[in-house]
């Protein structure tokens, strides 16, 4: 039977598993209502990879990275899962908190046009009305990929706009682009037949670190190898999503059976790119140098303070070896 729990918010206690061999108990908080990006976790249930751990373990759906992050923070919940940008910023304020795994190596974040509006470079954006959503990330950052791609803020006419008309305004042709990212707007825009040029802010000068799976300090120290099987199980879930997407969807159905299967398909088709990016070499694993790029773009942008060491956010040591994670071709 899965076990999943529907609620915002749940406590995120954890039970040694007791003297007779019972699987220890592990709740982990994710980052949004469950769809694609979350079926590699769906897919370690379903498939029995946690339990082959020893673990038993039940997933949270969440409403943003930035209410997962403060859970932790809060410490309402332990282990869980965001983007790494949320969970950055409240460990530069002091959060006792270590981001231990990273699934997307680079941000979703995308500038999309239609096809007829030959835009076929983030430098043909010059003189063309942009579409930004309201206070979102893609807006913040954008002057680092204008920066990166020799072009000015004055260079581009942006229309700040709800998110809501965002797509709508892209397929009637009010703007020549929109910001947002390809997990999202992408898929909206597409579903409606649109053919689109997608530049992607990591190919384009801007490569960050993205969702990964983080925990309280005092979790970590309290149980080091429940997380590094938490770890090495959920890898190995995301692994099979990766070779068997039909099967991870069907997973995620079961464990979630509200999902729409046909926007999660998309989803995960949509995200598969970032799990390699960013110069990866292991699927999970976030190099030293793309931490230090993230941490000098984001506090050229005040999303971080400046002189931050970059370690001060992550650890390695909860991985598995190398030679036991998928590497990047």
């Amino acid at each position: 039977m899965y076990k999943v729990v529907k609620a915002f918010v749940a406590a995120a206690a954890l039970l040694s598993g007791s003297a007779f061999g019972a699987d220890a108990q592990v709740t982990f908080q994710l980052n949004w209502m469950a769809g694609g990006p979350n079926a590699g976790f769906a897919a370690a249930v379903a498939e029995g990879y946690y339990k082959e751990a020893g673990l038993d373990v039940t997933l949270v759906q969440g409403n943003g990275s930035g209410n997962t992050a403060q859970l932790v923070a809060n410490g309402r919940a332990q282990l869980a899962y965001a983007d790494a940008v949320a969970v950055m910023q409240l460990v530069a304020k002091g959060a006792p908190m270590k981001l231990v795994a990273t699934i997307y190596q680079s941000n979703p974040n995308a500038v999309m046009s239609l096809k007829k509006a030959n835009i076929k470079s983030i430098g043909d954006l010059k003189g063309k009305k942009v579409g930004v959503p309201s206070g979102s990330s893609q807006t913040t950052m954008l002057p680092l990929l204008l920066k990166s791609n020799n072009l000015k803020e004055s260079d581009i006419n942006m229309i700040d706009m709800p998110v809501a008309s965002m797509v709508p305004a892209l397929l009637q042709g009010q703007v020549d682009a929109v910001l947002g990212s390809i997990d999202a707007y992408q898929i909206q825009a597409e579903s409606q037949g649109a053919q689109l040029d997608v530049y992607r802010f990591a190919d384009y000068g801007v490569p960050t670190v993205s969702t990964s799976i983080f925990a309280s300090n005092d979790y970590l120290k309290s149980n080091p190898e429940i997380v590094k099987k938490f770890v090495a199980a959920s890898l190995k879930g995301w692994s099979f999503a990766l070779d068997h997407p039909d099967q991870a969807i069907k997973d995620l159905k079961k464990v979630f059976p509200e999902v729409n299967e046909k926007l999660a398909t998309a989803e995960l088709a949509a995200i598969t790119p970032l799990f390699c990016s960013g110069g990866a070499k292991y699927i999970g694993k976030a190099e030293d140098a793309l931490w230090a790029k993230s941490q000098e773009l984001l506090s050229e942008v005040k999303l971080l303070p400046a002189g931050q060491d970059p370690k001060s956010y992550y650890t390695s040591e909860y991985l598995p070896p190398a030679s036991a994670m998928r590497a990047c071709k």
